[in-house]
């Protein structure tokens, strides 16, 4: 992800350059210290993200986003709290109040982007999702598609079961849902997620994928008749 940074705190920003030199999947292509010579460059840079400081000499940094000229993901970054509501109304990613720690550096990291990003193929017109790569604590890892099983929550993290191995990560369902693996993936209950293709059984309010028992609630019911096309009892579910 190309990612600039405006910011006229020498200080901050060189804690923001240290940060996104720690991230594999972040790539500093400028560092402005205005809004005026960041409008100028950052059409040229193609920038995907942007952390911006509230506080600028001259324009300011909310007024750099309400523009709507740069057009990325923006991550406000600034020591004030007051403008948190108009951050808001922009639609900004995230607002780090200053100082902030690496970790909250990397929770706005991930909630400015798709936390999952699909490698996609074209077949008879259709787009079809291989893999997807997941967030972990340590790293990025690829996992195909083909091989989940199904994911659980787990409090804040989700586990994902392949056919050989469980990762955590803290993508979200709605993450998964609106990547392009969500083809094959189907919600079927608050906590659960299945591989439609691995599903051995259905009986009543649960599915059997191969030792494991998945609840079904009524919430999801009809989108899982939908997919396999048939009907079930409709009584009993688990919520």
């Amino acid at each position: 992800m190309r990612c600039i940074i405006v910011e006229d705190e020498p200080l901050a920003e060189e804690r923001l350059r240290e940060y996104i030199a720690k991230v594999p999947v972040l790539t500093l292509v400028g560092a402005f210290h205005s809004a005026e010579t960041a409008l100028a460059s950052a059409s040229g840079l193609q920038p995907q993200l942007a952390f911006v400081d509230i506080n600028l000499g001259g324009a300011s940094g909310i007024e750099l986003v309400e523009s709507r000229l740069l057009t990325c993901s923006i991550v406000f970054t600034t020591a004030y709290a007051e403008h948190a509501i108009r951050a808001f109304d922009l639609r900004v990613a995230d607002y780090l109040l200053k100082p902030f720690s690496f970790a909250r550096f990397m929770q706005a990291v991930e909630r400015a982007q798709p936390h999952t990003t699909a490698v996609r193929s074209h077949a008879h017109g259709a787009v079809r999702s291989e893999s997807v790569f997941v967030k972990t604590e340590q790293r990025y890892e690829r996992i195909a598609v083909s091989d989940i099983l199904f994911i659980e929550a787990d409090r804040d993290y989700r586990r994902i079961h392949t056919v050989d191995r469980r990762i955590m990560t803290l993508v979200s369902f709605a993450d998964f849902e609106s990547s392009a693996a969500s083809y094959a993936l189907l919600r079927v209950h608050r906590s659960y997620m299945v591989a439609i293709d691995k599903i051995d059984s259905i009986e009543r309010d649960m599915i059997r994928i191969r030792e494991h028992q998945i609840p079904v609630s009524e919430t999801y019911r009809e989108r899982l008749l939908e997919a396999i096309g048939e009907r079930l009892p409709k009584s009993g579910a688990t919520k």
